[in-house]
């Protein structure tokens, strides 16, 4: 399925499939018309992707830098990717944004954020935002549905018609530093983050010297048949609370609260640390330190952080 699904995507590419059905969203709002062109700041890329089961494999998640788990209505979870080294052919499946984000992406210097669209409400927010918003509506030839998937889970973004190239290491300014393990931490083999209806394992792969990730009970690839493996997980332990948004259905939009400070653990190279993190503004990235203040540093590679509710 993975294999059949990567070549009707690589496909869909050469083509230069567009949206069979126009701009939509995800049927929780309304996209904007198109307006302003985009401007091509030296700035992230950030996509907003599905993570419903009828959303996987994905496409182009191993070409992220860094991969935000959130969580959203009815117990379920979204991604958030943010591409600053390269940018993939493809990205999806591409689904709607939340309050959350907007504070999550304050760290960097205007990003791009490619999304579906977004609650009604929320929109004007999105647009006040220091950010580059571009749903379909406002780059239509960036976007494409595929016809081995139903909607809503079928939208994907080509990143390279956003911007010209990757903006490089310099723009993640997330605060994340990269180098040799902290010293302590215990020996660890996997580690479990559950939401109400999601789920997410790591487990430690000596002969791959990275952490495998697990979607509900599953082992998590992309559609290349490649297996999904990160150099960095972090566990932060953070306030969430119920927003004024709903979806369509009338279930409250969680809000997850990355500005502050709490506890955090980071699983490298088969250890975990006992970790604090802070936040102090939302235009600050964040810092992880031992509890004695010194600087975790992460390893090279990709980075996964999961928002847990600390309650």
């Amino acid at each position: 399925m993975a294999g059949l699904l990567a070549a009707a995507v690589t496909a869909s590419l050469a083509a230069g499939c567009t949206m069979s059905d126009g701009p939509r969203d995800d049927g929780r709002g309304k996209t904007r018309p198109p307006s302003s062109s985009l401007a091509n700041g030296a700035s992230v890329l950030a996509v907003k992707i599905d993570n419903a089961r009828a959303a996987r494999p994905h496409t182009g998640l191993s070409a992220a830098d860094v991969v935000y788990v959130e969580q959203v209505e009815g117990g379920l979870s979204r991604l958030m990717a943010v591409y600053a080294s390269k940018l993939p052919k493809a990205v999806g499946p591409v689904r709607s944004a939340r309050e959350s984000d907007l504070e999550l992406l304050r760290q960097f210097n205007r990003p791009t954020l490619a999304f579906s669209g977004a609650q009604g409400r929320l929109l004007p927010l999105i647009d006040k935002a220091p950010l580059q918003a571009v749903p379909p509506g406002k780059a239509a030839d960036a976007y494409f549905r595929s016809k081995h998937r139903p909607s809503p889970h079928n939208l994907y973004l080509r990143p390279q018609r956003l911007m010209a190239s990757a903006p490089g290491m310099d723009a993640l300014t997330t605060g994340f530093r990269f180098g040799a393990a902290p010293a302590g931490g215990r020996a660890t083999t996997s580690q479990t983050v559950r939401y109400e209806l999601a789920q997410y394992t790591f487990t430690w792969s000596g002969s791959r010297n990275r952490w495998l990730v697990a979607m509900d009970g599953k082992a998590a690839e992309t559609t290349d048949g490649k297996r999904i493996a990160v150099g960095t997980v972090v566990v932060q332990y953070v306030k969430v609370r119920k927003s004024t948004f709903h979806d369509s259905l009338g279930k409250n939009t969680p809000y997850t609260e990355t500005v502050g400070s709490g506890k955090a653990r980071v699983l490298r190279d088969g250890r975990a640390y006992d970790v604090n993190w802070k936040r102090p503004k939302a235009t600050d990235g964040t810092t992880f330190t031992t509890k004695d203040g010194k600087r975790v540093n992460f390893k090279h590679g990709q980075v996964w952080v999961v928002f847990a509710n600390a309650s």
